[in-house]
């Protein structure tokens, strides 16, 4: 059965709401929710999470049978410009669980390393594709 337009929204703001409420607990934070829309300047669908040595952090959740991993990504982190954040990162459904805590989590290594630093980017011989 395919999922209509509708039911996919449904979808996705079921799991939006799910991680949101998990992370609020998690972290220990009442201001994580979900965000409204907004357009080409979409700041990400849940805010108010930060790294730990500082930083906002977006996160572009998905919930869909298909998986378009470099699309995702390339949404997180232009909705992380738009926030001005340190990282996008893209949290996606793990199909036949609806555990929170297990469900999985995709950045690039450069985020990775942004969050392990908690700074901005090195422009050093590594910060180029080849």
């Amino acid at each position: 059965m395919t999922r209509s337009r509708r039911t996919a929204r449904e979808a996705g703001t079921k799991f939006e709401r799910l991680i949101a409420d998990w992370l609020k607990v998690r972290l220990n934070n009442d201001n994580i929710d979900r965000r409204t829309r907004n357009g080409r300047l979409d700041r990400g669908d849940i805010g108010q999470v930060r790294a730990a040595l500082g930083g906002r952090i977006v996160l572009e959740l998905k919930d869909s049978a298909r998986h378009d991993l470099s699309g995702w990504l390339e949404e997180a982190e232009l909705e992380a410009a738009n926030d001005d954040a340190l990282v996008g990162v893209v949290v996606f459904k793990k199909r036949g669980t609806t555990d929170p805590a297990a469900q999985y989590v995709l950045m690039s290594t450069e985020s990775l390393a942004r969050l392990l630093t908690g700074g901005a980017p090195d422009d050093d011989e590594w910060g180029t594709d080849a």
